[in-house]
């Protein structure tokens, strides 16, 4: 009976990791993306949670959903596909280099787990809450998700009493924090590639990336040509580096260039970022007097915050709270701030870019018409890279020639092809106004600001409409 369960198990490889465990013990859920997952009884302790259930109140994508309908998946989802991918990932490197590797149960359950926990952390809105919130309440500067996520954690174990191995905990807590600037750096660890599979910081390519490309593109309606199972198939550890056969080079490109794909038109899609900015200033009038940021220093008030803060605000009748509750009212009747234009900072600036300002705006101002204040100018600087900045992320991905090569290397640039962009970085400066009436004020102001700054050409400024289509 066992010889044809093996049988069985062999035929796919989605149940690969699923044959690695006992699925008598295991809970099945099935997923849109991966198939059917299989939750281990450790894994499942975590999921049953008040903490982890509270990601099925976080969507993924923020409030991409009020742009791309379909993007209404949540971080729940998102952590069960790295869970599974990075069950896959571990088992594969096992079943290739197993003895090699010494990899062993406890390897596998806190790879898994990790991939599990990452984003437990996590704050409402996707990352608004973490960079666009928190700076302007004056609170968090030293804080970030993921060291939340290990505060949660600690959190859940002791709060639900989860008989789990303290050096199990351990493991999964420097791996949540591995590709963070609390982990970056700390390579003297046994097993560093086991480090690299949910996040990594070194080449920037991991579970957490396959899951997301995959599952955002798929529910914005996008198309994508990235094949992550190519990757994960292809993989080995050489010299304690998780390494690619170099005929996936193009591979690995796509993955790059689909992330910066995704951030071009859905993350930082110009309609997205105008209801973003509406929602942190609700947050933030409505701050003091629901005091948000103080729950993120104690992880027993912070699982509480999710999502629904939106809807708590705009059905509170408090007059604390008009202003944001307005706010929120203007979202739903799309009544939003008004996109003027935007520019790409010249490559040859890049290097000394510095934050383009309300301030910068209101100071272009030429005398005479109608005068705008910084109050009413929202100024967005977006970074648009392929995960290394300036620098072409290939050079941080290590390749081997074929299966029997025991040389690691980089390839580069001139082997890969001509058609490769020669700056790996766009910086690009987005312009607003709160008030309809001043958006002809506000975007001349802007195209003040580039000419004495650039010496760009000045030029007529289309209106969103004409200059693209736009989503409803």
């Amino acid at each position: 009976m066992g010889a044809i369960f093996e049988d069985e198990c062999s035929l796919s490889s989605n149940y690969s990791f699923a044959c690695s465990q006992d699925l008598r013990f295991s809970k099945q859920v099935h997923d849109n993306v991966h198939g059917n997952i299989y939750l281990d009884q450790l894994c499942l302790k975590f999921a049953d949670t008040e903490q982890f259930q509270r990601l099925r109140d976080l969507k993924q994508l923020g409030v991409a959903h009020m742009v791309y309908p379909g993007a209404v998946h949540s971080r729940f989802e998102h952590s069960l596909g790295v869970y599974w991918l990075a069950g896959e990932a571990v088992h594969k490197l096992k079943a290739q280099q197993g003895l090699e590797l010494g990899i062993d149960r406890f390897d596998m359950q806190t790879v898994k787990l990790a991939g599990l926990l990452h984003d437990v952390g996590h704050g409402p809105f996707s990352h608004l809450f973490e960079h666009e919130f928190l700076p302007k309440v004056g609170a968090g500067s030293e804080w970030s998700h993921e060291h939340m996520s290990v505060e949660m954690v600690d959190h859940i174990v002791d709060e639900h009493h989860i008989d789990a191995d303290a050096d199990t905990i351990k493991r999964v807590k420097e791996m949540i924090l591995a590709s963070s600037k609390y982990g970056i750096g700390k390579s003297t660890r046994e097993k560093r590639f086991l480090y690299d599979i949910v996040a990594n910081g070194r080449s920037g390519i991991d579970v957490d990336k396959f899951d997301y490309i995959v599952r955002d593109s798929r529910a914005c309606g996008l198309g994508y040509n990235f094949q992550f199972e190519r990757l994960m198939e292809s993989m080995r550890v050489m010299g304690d580096d998780i390494c690619y056969r170099a005929k996936e080079y193009l591979t690995v490109h796509k993955l790059f260039a689909t992330r910066a794909d995704l951030h071009r038109t859905v993350y930082t899609h110009a309609k997205v970022k105008a209801i973003e900015l509406m929602v942190v200033d609700a947050m933030v009038s409505a701050n003091s007097y629901l005091q948000i940021a103080s729950h993120i220093q104690d992880p027993s008030q912070y699982w509480k915050l999710d999502d629904t803060i939106i809807k708590t605000i705009e059905t509170a009748p408090d007059q604390e709270l008009k202003e944001s509750r307005d706010l929120i009212l203007r979202i739903r009747r799309r009544d939003l701030y008004q996109y003027c234009n935007e520019f790409s900072v010249p490559k040859d600036n890049l290097e000394n870019f510095k934050k383009v300002t309300a301030q910068d705006i209101v100071c272009s101002q030429k005398s005479g018409g109608v005068s705008i204040r910084e109050e009413d100018v929202v100024v967005t600087n977006v970074r648009i890279d392929l995960t290394r900045g300036k620098h072409n992320p290939l050079d941080s991905v290590k390749f081997f020639q074929d299966y029997e090569s025991t040389e690691k290397t980089i390839i580069p640039d001139d082997r890969i092809s001509h058609l490769l962009p020669t700056s790996y970085q766009d910086m690009i400066v987005r312009v607003y106004s709160k008030k309809p009436e001043l958006v002809g004020a506000i975007s001349e102001a802007f195209e003040n600001f580039q000419y004495k700054t650039y010496g760009a050409k000045k030029q007529v400024l289309a209106t969103p409409e004409k200059k693209r289509q736009r989503l409803i």
